[in-house]
């Protein structure tokens, strides 16, 4: 079929149906909702037979609706109606939550209903659950819905569909979500920081400042013990976070967002508090978090070793990777390169692998008095390369990338980087740069990319700029293998796997290979010219003439509405 998206933006679970979809047979076109008459522009162009709405902020025009079967996705259990469905269902500690497909019509979220999934709810951020139970309820509903949609089956009535579980809630707001710091408990601030992580955030202050706050974890008796205070002061730091307590406890506070307004905020970002309040941090006592720590101290890098494998997680918030986190994980690599370990698995974060550069804290060295986007960016992009210089040094043990979650960008290479590369089914991979002002990449990409894949391969996926399904990473070479849908499951494979290369009867010989290999390649082009080519254009990206990379950042972290839907997606507007 023709199926045509109305969405949003091209966010993460647009990508997931989108991929599965087209695996599935269907000729998929996207549209940003931008405005009605663009909207019903692309209906007219593409004349689908079916309309899917993933993620909208506002209703489908009735001029659209009312003569083709629209599709919305809908982040709750049937019944449920409102924008913050989601939200809700954190605050209010639902303990399983779902997602609706229904048909648009006059009223929101209150359409016939064509297929629902629900799922257990986890103590996790919004942006998580998102990614991930989300967006697997929504491919499975949608998947049904659709198969309905080609056997001529209609939608049930709300009425007839169970709608008595869910009910219409309103905008959740933020004297709704304000932390009482003496009164609440740790679960309760998580609550609400989780409730609005992403967007919009928590409304509240740090060191007197007016600020958004998003990213906590929760801290354990063994940090507040060394520490003391009192309900609602901030107690110390850790890595770029602070640690602030609560009527019980206390919980580590990752990022923030100036409020619009302040005197201080010039461009209010979202950034790691550290970087935010770079004078009020450095005063705090420092609570280092050991790689090799107890499951629940948090901390964003993470060491263990198991049967002879060595596992190294980091969990970078938005997978983003400033200058200082591509440091500090190139001294975790080179320590884990020194343990009697056989195998070195690399397993990013939770939600995200890694996705390049991180572009926030270079828009944040734009508006510092002694600071500069272009020097910042170089900066981030050769810590990165000696980075993967790091991964792809490693000769004296195998090396897996073991991803977890989505990965976009320099994360997709840097992943390149390791031996071996693993995903889990439903992760998603953006190898590519052009989307932001034609950025050329770096991260060694020209070197590790064709290896895998070939040369006109190669230039294909950099220059298509589309999302790839593990499973179709996998069948085109760019990835070793994806297996295991859920996480879990996913982890005791690659725990499995790994002692398995690492009990090999010929790791010897895998080992000899990868060294001869090794030299081999770089007798015929040393590591270092690749990475001289690269940066020799990314020079020109970050310092020359032409604006496209800085304006595309720009419009990137301050979420600038789109204009229009990038030729790539609207297909239906190639004549």
């Amino acid at each position: 079929m023709r199926i045509l998206f109305l969405t949003h933006s091209f966010n993460s679970l647009t990508q997931r149906l989108f991929v599965e979809l087209r695996e599935r047979g269907h000729e998929v076109a996207i549209e940003l909702d931008i405005a009605d008459s663009v909207s019903e522009e692309a209906v007219a162009l593409f004349q689908p037979h079916l309309i899917v709405a993933p993620f909208l902020k506002r209703a489908v025009p009735a001029s659209i609706w009312q003569h083709h079967v629209c599709l919305i996705v809908h982040p709750g259990i049937v019944g449920d109606r409102g924008p913050s469905s989601l939200d809700w269902a954190i605050l209010d500690g639902e303990r399983e939550w779902g997602v609706t497909v229904l048909q648009a019509n006059a009223e929101m979220d209150a359409g016939d209903i064509w297929a629902s999934r629900t799922f257990p709810m986890r103590v996790a951020k919004k942006s998580s659950l998102y990614r991930n139970e989300v967006t697997s309820a929504a491919l499975d509903a949608v998947l049904e819905a659709i198969g309905k949609f080609e056997r001529g089956e209609r939608p049930l009535p709300l009425a007839e569909a169970g709608a008595t579980c869910g009910r219409l809630r309103p905008l959740l707001r933020q004297e709704q979500r304000r932390i009482e710091w003496c009164a609440d408990d740790t679960a309760t601030v998580l609550a609400k920081i989780n409730s609005a992580d992403g967007f919009p955030g928590v409304r509240d202050s740090l060191f007197g400042i007016d600020c958004f706050l998003y990213d906590a974890h929760a801290a354990t008796r063994r940090a507040l013990d060394a520490v003391g205070g009192q309900a609602g002061e901030v107690v110390a730091r850790r890595e770029d976070a602070v640690l602030r307590r609560t009527a019980d406890g206390g919980v580590w506070i990752g990022h923030t967002r100036l409020a619009p307004g302040d005197a201080v905020a010039d461009k209010p970002l979202k950034l790691p508090v550290a970087l935010a309040f770079p004078a009020q941090v450095a005063r705090l006592p420092e609570l280092p978090a050991y790689p090799e720590r107890p499951d629940d101290e948090w901390g964003e890098l993470r060491y263990r070793e198991q049967d002879g494998v060595g596992y190294l997680s980091f969990d970078f918030y938005n997978g983003a990777m400033s200058t200082a986190h591509c440091r500090r994980l190139r001294e975790a690599v080179a320590e884990a390169r020194q343990r009697p370990v056989r195998v070195l698995v690399l397993l990013g974060g939770e939600d995200f692998f890694s996705n390049g550069i991180h572009l926030n804290c270079i828009e944040a060295a734009a508006h510092r008095p002694d600071g500069s986007a272009a020097d910042e960016s170089w900066h981030n992009i050769n810590a990165m390369d000696d980075l993967a210089l790091e991964i792809l040094s490693a000769t004296d043990q195998l090396t897996i990338a073991a991803m977890r979650g989505n990965a976009g960008a320099g994360g997709v290479f840097l992943a390149l980087a390791a031996d071996s590369v693993w995903a889990r089914e439903g992760v998603l991979l953006n190898p590519h740069y052009k989307n932001m002002g034609n950025l050329y990449g770096s991260e060694y990409w020209t070197y590790l990319l064709p290896q895998r894949v070939g040369a006109e391969q190669a230039r294909a996926i950099t220059q298509n700029r589309m999302p790839l399904s593990a499973a179709q990473a996998a069948r085109m070479g760019l990835i070793d293998a994806a297996f295991d849908a859920d996480e879990a499951s996913f982890m005791r494979e690659v725990t499995r796997r790994a002692s398995a290369l690492a009990k090999a009867g010929d790791y010897a010989e895998r080992l000899a290979a990868k060294r001869e290999r090794r030299a081999r390649d770089e007798a015929a082009k040393p590591l270092q010219a690749y990475r001289d080519e690269e940066l020799a254009k990314m020079r020109r990206n970050f310092f020359g003439f032409d604006p496209s990379y800085h304006v595309a950042r720009y419009h990137f972290v301050h979420k600038m509405p789109h204009a229009w839907t990038p030729r790539h997606l609207a297909i239906h507007r190639d004549a």
